[in-house]
């Protein structure tokens, strides 16, 4: 479903300027030792809720529709100006496909996807972002024994992504059907997506991965530094 445009966005957004960052450096916070990076941000509320459960970590959250980090940098600013909590997050406009441009190899802790866009559509699936060739980009940015988090409604890109975990030679730590009937329940950050659809009991499907240590993979050339859009150069 395509958001509408916001009513004097570019205003809010200024207005929200301290929770933005166009690449990421190792002094946009200050001591904070771990790097959790989302992907797919949408209306904050994962972001919001991540925060106020680490608040010593360093929070990116990465959504590429400026409208809706317009709704997440208000939420942020709502919630730190009640409590403070986060003071520890940023959030980038960017896609996918610029990961490699923004994030050293080796520097993140933990990723998260939630309820991607399942591009359902025939010939489409190298845009899903658990596509092997995302997967790729991930595991190098991640550390050894990071991990990556997947959460989505779709059962068919559910089922394409184990495949595609499965295809780089990974195995999943945990994966649940029903995440909220799950052991796993009582540690989850809900999105607003999801508790909209698991309210109407539908179940949330869940994938954790970490990578082994020297764990490789190559980067494709469509998403290697070499290759990405100019905008950081």
């Amino acid at each position: 479903m395509r958001m509408r445009k916001k009513k004097h966005g570019e205003e809010r957004l200024s207005a929200c300027k301290d929770f933005l960052v166009s690449k990421p450096e190792a002094s946009a916070f200050q001591n904070n030792k771990s790097v959790f990076l989302e992907i797919g941000a949408g209306k904050g509320g994962f972001a919001v809720g991540m925060c106020e459960k680490h608040p010593d970590v360093s929070y990116f959250a990465m959504e590429r529709v400026t409208d809706c980090v317009v709704l997440a940098a208000e939420l942020a600013k709502r919630k730190n100006e009640k409590s403070s909590c986060c003071k520890n997050l940023k959030f980038i406009i960017d896609t996918a496909d610029n990961l490699t441009k923004l994030f050293d190899n080796g520097s993140v802790d933990k990723i998260f996807l939630n309820f991607s866009d399942p591009w359902s559509k025939k010939g489409y699936a190298k845009r899903r972002l658990t596509h092997r060739r995302y997967l790729a980009v991930y595991f190098n940015l991640l550390k050894d024994g990071g991990t990556l988090t997947f959460k989505t409604d779709n059962v068919g890109l559910f089922d394409f992504s184990l495949e595609e975990i499965e295809a780089i030679g990974l195995e999943c730590e945990v994966v649940t059907r029903d995440l909220h009937a799950s052991e796993y329940a009582s540690h989850n950050v809900v999105t607003e997506y999801e508790a909209a659809f698991s309210s109407q009991g539908v179940k949330i499907n869940m994938l954790k991965v970490r990578k082994p240590v020297g764990f490789e993979i190559e980067i494709p050339e469509n998403l290697s530094r070499d290759f990405v859009a100019e905008r950081y150069k």
